[in-house]
């Protein structure tokens, strides 16, 4: 039975608030912006340096010149896209204190000529029509209020012809991958964080939302449905994430 991921992206929230679902998300990672990056690493034993490298090269054939990273938090996705030698790059993201880690970043890495982080919905961006080369997105299609709408969103933005790769985190199926996958995600994983990051809500939420929302196939037929062509599903790591990517 396919799950109505828009359904699921709303009832899976970070605090269980009345408040709607991007206010909350807004909230966590304000709440865990100063520790994310080390977090994020740590956590992910670096994997998921390795995933935006393997994304970034599925955009060289297109060659991009303008690229929008959505969700893109403190901008590790952003930086990894510099490799294709864009004109620009805009980061968006609606956590204000993500943004100010990722603004920092790009003066002490020099690129802040190049990459713009800016304050934004995913689901109601604020440029026209057919702007983008490319886009890109790493881990943020869950936190979505109305992935639908997002989708949409990022598919109008981008022009004609343009390629969109996703990363999200899926659900291994092989054992013993799967066993010790859930082990990590529902007990370590909240435990660390909160030692860290002061917030263990924000990493109870992360396989929550994971297990909630579709991937593999039924991820596809969401892009499909938003109006992506050529989509194709890619397996990373025994299944623990998947790259996604659709084209214009």
């Amino acid at each position: 039975m396919t799950k109505d991921p828009d359904n699921t992206a709303k009832n899976v929230t970070p605090y269980n608030q009345e408040t709607e679902k991007k206010k909350q998300v807004a909230q966590m990672f304000d709440n865990i912006a100063a520790k994310y990056d080390f977090l994020n690493h740590f956590l992910s034993l670096g994997i998921d340096i390795l995933w935006r490298k393997k994304a970034v090269k599925l955009l060289k054939p297109i060659k991009p010149k303008a690229i929008l990273d959505v969700a893109t938090g403190t901008g590790d996705f952003a930086i990894e896209s510099l490799q294709l030698n864009p004109e620009r790059v805009v980061g968006i993201d609606i956590s204000n204190k993500m943004l100010d880690v990722g603004r920092e970043k790009m003066k002490k890495k020099k690129v802040d000529h190049t990459v713009e982080m800016l304050y934004g919905d995913s689901e109601n961006l604020p440029f026209d029509d057919n702007t983008f080369d490319a886009v890109t997105v790493a881990f943020g299609v869950r936190n979505f209020e109305t992935p639908a709408k997002g989708l949409a969103e990022m598919n109008r933005v981008m022009k004609p012809g343009g390629k969109t790769v996703i990363i999200e985190f899926s659900q291994p199926q092989i054992f013993p991958v799967k066993q010790a996958y859930n082990l990590y995600f529902e007990k370590f994983l909240p435990g660390i964080g909160k030692v860290f990051s002061k917030d263990k809500r924000a990493y109870t939420y992360l396989p929550e939302s994971v297990q909630a929302f579709p991937h593999g196939n039924d991820f596809l037929q969401l892009m499909q449905k938003a109006g992506y062509k050529n989509t194709k599903a890619i397996t990373l790591t025994f299944g623990i994430a998947s790259i996604y990517e659709g084209t214009k």
